[in-house]
């Protein structure tokens, strides 16, 4: 089969049509996660993979490496090194920042990220009888049939079997004002932001708000934070929360408990009407960002059509195995997964993959213990039941924190503010969360993450091997000896 990509002035190597559907083993929706399943033992197979990307930088890798966490936390290092100065007079050094030239920061992203998106592509375009390429709308007709919508026209596509991965985009509040006339941002527009502003507004109090705060912050813009809760981050356990809010207050103007209103443009000026425990507020900034949270993009794929079930949130429900409630349809990542996570989504390829070349011997996704981490200032990074979840459940439990300031190293980094807090079964010992709020918090809690997988008791941990001293992990050690066993 010759493999070519489906794109203006190209044709897929069967001709299809609406009535005349072009039928393949595998049709795969997404060109993230999905396909990067594909590998060599999929050659036998007719495949077709449809890249049903959305937004200004529609490209092949999915989300995460051109708009999502690889850019984000590229600008994140950025910022991280631009805050050296604020930290350095701790430190006894005098530093200066002395400009940001923001082409040169974006520069250095596409340079990294370009490329990578074209050899992900390239990657499998080289190999020999594997995959028809579409870059269109893929949307559904009925089960395992999809029409796609390429500016060639549309044509029909059946398979055996479907991979759905199509991803996820911004949810926009529906807020008055806040329309395409507006000019907002999003966290799938920053790349292609022509300039810095001198005022921001970020809507929103979660992770995606709380990372591109620090970021546009570090970088010297004014940054207003708007938030209907009381409270930031508040998934994250409540003392992790609760820190993080109160640090977030002294970096930025945080506006809790506000509502946006109404937002308006006036010239190079957006009017922002915010609702509070004051009553009405007119807040004028240069650019808003709009971070309330992602939505799964079923209904761009018309999922309902091919016979999905949904959840109430509009994710596709699947099984242990990926599988949906269609025979030969799996769904994979932010279009199915309650975790809108790139490691979720590389475990959930990898389960489908298996499935799909396995079928009378499948495999299950182990969702036991998933991490995150919040790359904003300070890093936060979380596996397992926070406090609340365990009062919540009437799980027994235990807890004990440890501050980075009670360790040497923390006073190497004159850390005040950071600490570790372990939850863990009282008679067992066994691990039931871990949370993290400090320096190198994602890197600290990958071995907590391997504890609590294969099953290392909190005991067996914290005294059955060495502790580098003076090193971070020791604030880790210090909360596992911490905590109160019967």
């Amino acid at each position: 089969m010759d493999q070519r990509m489906v794109s203006p002035g190209a044709a897929p190597r069967k001709q299809g049509s609406e009535t005349e559907p072009q039928h393949f083993d595998l049709i795969v929706i997404g060109a993230g996660s999905g396909v990067a399943m594909l590998d060599e033992r999929f050659d036998h197979l007719e495949v077709a993979i449809v890249e049903t990307g959305v937004g200004p930088l529609k490209k092949y890798a999915g989300t995460c490496l051109n708009v999502g966490c690889i850019p984000t936390k590229m600008l994140v290092h950025t910022a991280d090194t631009a805050r050296s100065p604020q930290h350095g007079s701790l430190l006894g050094l005098n530093l200066e920042l002395r400009g940001v030239d923001w082409s040169a920061v974006l520069g250095r992203l596409s340079r990294h990220i370009d490329p990578t998106s074209e050899y992900w592509l390239r990657g499998h375009q080289e190999r020999k009888n594997f995959a028809v390429y579409y870059e269109g709308t893929a949307r559904f007709t009925g089960e395992r049939r999809v029409s796609v919508s390429t500016e060639q026209g549309s044509v029909t596509l059946t398979a055996d079997q479907v991979v759905v991965s199509a991803g996820s985009r911004p949810v926009i509040p529906d807020i008055p004002g806040l329309d395409g006339h507006l000019g907002y941002l999003t966290s799938d527009d920053v790349r292609i932001m022509e300039r810095l502003p001198r005022r921001m507004a970020v809507l929103g109090g979660g992770f995606v708000a709380a990372e591109l705060s620090h970021v546009f912050s570090a970088l010297g813009v004014e940054i207003t934070l708007i938030a209907r809760r009381n409270l930031l981050l508040r998934e994250e356990d409540i003392a992790v929360a609760q820190r993080f809010t109160d640090l977030a207050q002294k970096q930025w103007d945080v506006r809790l408990e506000h509502k946006l209103l109404r937002a308006q443009r006036r010239g190079d000026t957006i009017l922002l009407d915010l609702g509070g425990p004051q009553g009405v507020e007119r807040l004028e900034v240069d650019e808003l960002l709009v971070a309330t949270g992602r939505r799964p993009n079923t209904d761009l794929v018309d999922a309902v059509v091919g016979g999905l079930a949904l959840h109430p949130d509009g994710r596709i429900v699947v099984d242990e195995y990926q599988a949906t409630s269609v025979p030969g349809v799996w769904a994979l990542g932010d279009v199915s997964s309650q975790w809108m996570l790139k490691h979720v989504a590389n475990l959930e390829a990898r389960t489908v993959q298996h499935n799909l070349l396995n079928p009378q011997e499948l495999r299950t996704s182990d969702h036991r213990f998933v991490p995150h981490a919040v790359f904003t200032s300070p890093q936060i990074a979380s596996v397992g039941m926070t406090e609340q979840e365990a009062q919540a459940s009437g799980a027994r439990h235990v807890s004990a924190t440890h501050d980075y300031a009670a360790t040497a190293y923390g006073w190497a980094m004159e850390d005040t503010t950071g600490f570790a807090k372990v939850l863990a079964d009282p008679s067992t010992g066994r691990l039931l969360g871990a949370h993290i709020i400090g320096p190198q918090a994602p890197t600290l809690i990958q071995p907590l993450i391997q504890a609590m997988s294969f099953g290392l008791d909190a005991r067996s941990m914290a005294r059955g091997q060495y502790w580098i001293h003076p090193g971070v992990p020791e604030v880790v050690e210090g909360a596992l000896l911490a905590l109160p066993f019967d």
